[in-house]
């Protein structure tokens, strides 16, 4: 790398994203280390098997060795795939992952050899809040632009290799750990409730990564796209899109209205929608994120 392409990418790193990744590992060092580590349950991915192989080997080859050890080769494997930004923001979250896991579990007067200092033995309550604190950790990293957890990584080199999705390679990887778990611990009692906590933990992520209240993007298809459109400006003083259609069926031209709602405004949306056209065909779906530019106004102008 020449020294003009160092000092640019220097300038594209955020103090903000790593004060938030620092931030996220020591979430994520919490939730698996207070509660799934403890007693004996198993985060997903990379960290799950850092847990299993830290219980089979000596005591020196603790939950961080092993975060260090699997996660950054495999990170370090997809630089050219995922990015420089995006390796440097993830081995920095690894890394105070791993050092928060160490502190948590060697230096400080917190026992956590035999049960969870918080919930006891109870497996259930184990298993939901280290999922969903560990998925608080992973859902900020992502956001952040980075990942806590070598699986994704992993997910994005094979799976397309093997005609796999990214979810479902990570899925496959997730189900085989438990079932080898099963059988070195010889019980399915603990597999079983990490499949919880991992259950627990992607529904945080999605939630933490995507946004609590997600937007609902909406099509309208209708013969009266001025009226429909101009009533849902004034009722929720936002944009909306006309896009020229033509009917698969009929070859007639049609307008498609876009336009983007919070769940609590879909009640009044239908009410004008249907008032003015009600013959309007109206498709609702989820919206990950928007990103909106400095002078837009709602989906459109």
């Amino acid at each position: 790398m020449t020294k003009s392409k160092a000092l640019e990418m220097l300038n594209r790193l955020s103090w903000k994203k790593f004060l938030i990744l620092l931030v996220a590992g020591c979430i994520n060092a919490f939730g698996v280390t207070i509660f799934l580590a403890p007693v004996n349950l198993y985060d997903s991915g990379i960290s799950g098997t850092s847990i299993l192989l830290s219980q089979l080997t000596p005591d020196y080859l603790s939950l961080s060795f092993f975060l260090i050890i699997l996660n950054v080769p495999i990170f370090l494997f997809g630089l050219k795939k995922q990015g420089r930004i995006f390796t440097i923001y993830s081995i920095f979250t690894i890394a105070v992952y791993s050092i928060c896991s160490w502190l948590i579990t060697d230096i400080l007067p917190v026992d956590v050899s035999m049960a969870s200092p918080l919930a006891g033995q109870d497996l259930l309550l184990c298993a939901l809040f280290g999922g969903i604190i560990s998925g608080i950790g992973s859902g900020l990293t992502i956001r952040s632009g980075g990942a806590i957890d070598g699986i994704d990584v992993m997910a994005v080199i094979f799976a397309k290799r093997l005609n796999l999705t990214v979810g479902t390679f990570v899925m496959i990887y997730n189900v085989i750990l438990y079932i080898i778990c099963g059988f070195v611990m010889e019980s399915w009692i603990l597999p079983l409730y990490s499949v919880v906590a991992y259950g627990a933990g992607l529904k945080t992520v999605d939630f933490i990564a995507e946004g609590f209240d997600r937007s609902k993007s909406v099509m309208i298809i209708t013969d009266m796209p001025d009226e429909i459109s101009s009533a849902l400006i004034e009722e929720f003083q936002c944009g909306t899109t006309k896009i020229a259609a033509t009917g698969g069926y009929s070859n007639a031209d049609k307008t498609v209205i876009y336009f983007v709602v919070n769940r609590f405004q879909i009640s009044r949306m239908r009410n004008i929608i249907h008032t003015i056209d009600p013959k309007a065909y109206v498709t609702i779906s989820e919206v990950a994120d928007i990103l909106r530019g400095s002078e837009s106004n709602g989906t459109g102008k």
